[in-house]
C-alpha cells in the first residue's frame, strides 16, 4: 500500500490496512523515499521515477517473504499513488489485483483542474527549484496542501483540521506542519505524468474508485481509464478527493475494497 503526493502512511492508511488485516490480508505499507519514516536527502523530494523504484522494491519484498503466496500479490494505491499502481500493474503482469481510489490518471487533465492562474504559479515555482538544484542550493518547497490564499499544490479549506482528521494521535501539529511541503521540481513533470495511457496493458483484476466531487483527479478521466482496463470494475461516490480516508465515506469504499479482494484474491486464514 501506498499513498499520494507528498503524503506519508500515518496519514490513515493504517485504517485501511486494519480492515485488511482484521479480514485475513497480510499488508505491507511503505513510505516513499525521502518521505516519513524511510531515508533520502533532501527530505520531501518527490521524484516520479523513484517512487516507482520503491513500488517495485515493495513488491519484490513482500514476494520474497516465505509465508506470502507470490501469486497473490495486490497493488493498492491512492492518489498519485493510485496512478503509480496503474503504471506498475501496466508493466508486472504477475499482480493478482490492483485497486487504484482516486487516482491520478492524467497529467494534462489534472493541470486544467487546477486553472491557469495556479498552473502558472506551480510551474514558476518549479522552475525555481531547478535552478535551485543545477546552483547545488536547497531546494525550493511548495505546500502539498493549503488554502486557496496560500501556496499549495493542493488546495484544500480546512486543510489543517483535515491532516490531523487524518493522522488522528499519531503526528503532533508541528510535525504535520513542517512535512506538508514537496520540493517544486516535481511540479514540471507531474502534466506529463500520465499512467492512464497504459492502462490497456494492465491485465490484474483491478478496482477504480472515484470522487463524483474529487476536483484534483476528475472522475471522468478515471472512468475512461477504467473502460480501457480489460478487467475493471469502476466505482463512484458522492464525495470529493480526500473524503475516501474519513467517516462518513470510508466505511463503505473500504467494504467495496474488501468484495472486490474476496472475489479475486481470497484471503488466508
Amino acid at each position: 500500500m501506498g499513498h499520494g503526493f507528498g503524503a506519508v502512511r500515518e496519514l490513515r492508511l493504517d485504517a485501511y490496512a486494519d480492515r485488511f488485516a482484521e479480514a485475513g490480508y497480510a499488508v505491507l505499507v511503505f513510505d516513499y523515499r525521502h518521505f516519513g519514516s524511510s531515508s533520502g536527502q533532501p527530505r520531501e523530494l518527490l521524484d516520479l521515477s523513484r517512487q516507482h523504484e520503491d513500488w517495485r522494491s515493495a513488491l519484490a519484498y513482500a514476494r520474497s517473504l516465505d509465508w506470502i503466496d507470490r501469486s497473490q500479490v495486490v497493488a493498492w494505491g491512492s492518489s498519485l499513488g493510485g496512478g503509480h499502481v496503474l503504471h506498475t500493474a501496466a508493466n508486472d503482469h504477475s499482480l493478482a489485483a490492483v485497486v487504484a481510489q482516486v487516482p491520478h490518471v492524467s497529467g494534462p487533465v489534472a493541470t486544467r483542474s487546477l486553472g491557469l492562474r495556479q498552473a502558472s504559479a506551480l510551474a514558476l515555482a518549479g522552475l525555481r527549484d531547478e535552478a535551485n538544484q543545477l546552483l547545488g542550493r536547497p531546494p525550493y518547497y511548495r505546500q502539498s496542501i493549503g488554502d486557496a490564499d496560500t501556496s499549495a499544490v493542493m488546495i484544500e479549506p480546512g486543510w489543517l483540521d483535515l491532516l490531523h482528521r487524518l493522522a488522528g494521535d499519531e503526528v503532533d501539529e508541528a510535525r504535520l506542519r513542517s512535512q506538508n511541503r514537496v520540493a517544486a521540481r516535481v511540479l514540471l513533470h507531474m502534466p506529463f505524468y500520465s499512467p492512464g495511457r497504459t492502462a490497456h496493458r494492465i491485465t490484474a483484476p483491478t478496482l477504480v474508485q472515484a470522487g463524483e466531487h474529487d476536483q484534483l483527479t476528475p472522475p471522468s478521466a478515471s472512468r475512461k481509464v477504467a473502460e480501457r482496463i480489460p478487467n475493471a470494475e469502476f466505482k463512484i461516490y458522492s464525495c470529493g478527493h480526500f473524503d475516501p480516508y474519513l467517516p462518513p465515506h470510508f466505511d463503505g469504499i473500504v467494504s467495496d475494497q474488501l468484495m472486490f479482494l474476496r472475489t479475486h484474491v481470497p484471503a488466508a486464514r
